[in-house]
């Protein structure tokens, strides 16, 4: 390179430039050979290399080699080599013992470069591998996102330590040692990294949260689908669309309520109860009985039960003339084995979970009879659907046991007390 800047240091002084000057603009023009040397290099790698592997990952199957050209990384890396070439040759065009300040400047600005660049390669590296990660159907519902966060948070600030200390002319060992005395500074100012990145790692070591649950936790009104989980915030969709960020160390502190559980098992709890009027119970005559018997779900029950009652009877010696006297079905009992029954013969009641119908405390209210059990699917409408067509037809049925489901007096029950009150004065 010397002697290339000799010979054009006989041209600059042939063309009429003083010594000096000359050997000043030699320089100059070596650098920008390098500049151009450098932007060639860059080009051809980057329109070379590129297109062959970009014909290489179009007569693969994998996925991950697309990615790489769609997201761009092998530019992203390419723009490396120049950096390096320039920095090299700096020396070459800028002896340090006749520009050492232009020469440190320049080199100074050619390593910031350089690592922002790493920074950017190693950044996006990390953005497509989580990308990879989240296409696998077996690992996409793993939170993995809060733990590439904090390998780019720690990265960056790794980065911006190498790059002040570049500036400044100082070791980055010097500058990290000097980040113990503000440990305490740090804390405070990462605290919600630090609490997200520990609270992340409890939800993925415990299995506790994974994106597509769905999760009540009701102090932060969520109540709906996790769309997102990163390192400072879990975003929730509502039900009704509306968006709820909830920081990841809240779901470790406070309790919520994942219905992942319920989803994998098949099936979706009903528990309600319907009042039935306590005036409205008696016992069962054999008008009754014989009626029933002839409800399909009912028949067997009905010969079963009344055999059992009628042995005890009999062998108790009890007097059926007095209806106290020994045991007798009732009509609320029939009804209760009626649905027993219309429960287990419904396709759309789940079989091998918890199905039963109870007797709740009586009230002022009268007496409520639930009904317990799952439906066979989990989607919400069909769940919805089903349950109505169970209490649709339960409503229906009552008044064919003797039954009257219990109410509270509307305005309609007033007005015909009213006219009966005033039919009766006229008679």
């Amino acid at each position: 390179m010397s002697e290339l800047q000799q010979w054009i240091n006989s041209y600059l002084i042939k063309w009429g430039l003083v010594h000096d000057s000359a050997n000043i603009w030699d320089n100059l023009v070596v650098l920008l050979l390098l500049i151009v040397i450098t932007v060639g290099i860059d080009y051809t790698c980057r329109y070379i290399f590129l297109e062959l592997f970009k014909r290489f990952a179009q007569k693969t199957k994998n996925q991950w080699d697309d990615l790489i050209v769609e997201r761009k990384i092998i530019n992203k890396l390419m723009h490396l080599i120049p950096a390096i070439l320039v920095y090299i040759m700096l020396p070459l065009a800028l002896p340090k013992e006749e520009m050492p300040t232009l020469l440190g400047i320049l080199q100074m600005v050619c390593s910031v470069y350089i690592v922002a660049v790493v920074l950017r390669f190693i950044n996006a590296s990390l953005n497509l591998l989580l990308e990879i990660y989240n296409r696998k159907e077996s690992m996409k519902n793993k939170p993995l996102k809060g733990f590439v966060q904090i390998i780019q948070v720690i990265m960056f600030f790794v980065g911006g330590i190498i790059i002040i200390s570049i500036l400044i002319g100082k070791s980055p060992a010097t500058l990290f040692a000097g980040l113990g005395a503000s440990a305490a500074i740090l804390m405070l100012v990462f605290k919600d990294t630090i609490l997200g990145f520990v609270a992340g790692i409890q939800l993925s070591a415990n299995d506790m949260l994974r994106p597509g649950d769905w999760i009540t936790m009701s102090k932060y009104g969520a109540d709906g689908t996790v769309i997102e989980v990163t390192l400072n915030a879990i975003k929730v969709r509502n039900f009704d669309n509306t968006i709820t960020t909830i920081p990841p160390y809240a779901l470790v502190s406070d309790s919520f309520q994942n219905w992942r559980g319920m989803k994998e098992s098949g099936g979706r709890r009903v528990k309600r109860s319907i009042n039935i009027d306590m005036n409205s119970v008696h016992f069962c005559t054999p008008e009754m009985l014989a009626k029933f018997r002839k409800i399909s779900l009912l028949t067997d029950y009905i010969d079963t039960k009344q055999e059992e009652l009628e042995a005890y009877n009999k062998e108790h010696s009890i007097d059926a003339s007095i209806w106290v006297n020994g045991r007798r079905q009732t009509n609320i009992g029939v009804f209760r084995a009626y649905l027993v029954n219309y429960l287990k013969s419904n396709p759309n009641v789940s079989q091998n979970m918890t199905c039963m119908v109870r007797q709740l405390q009586p009230t002022e209210q009268g007496i409520p009879m639930e009904l317990y059990f799952f439906a066979s699917t989990t989607d919400w409408i069909p769940y919805e659907d089903i349950q109505a067509d169970v209490f649709d037809h339960i409503l229906a049925v009552i008044p064919e046991f003797g039954l009257q489901v219990f109410q509270g007096v509307s305005g309609s029950d007033l007005r015909h007390l009213r006219i009966e009150s005033t039919n009766l004065k006229d008679i």
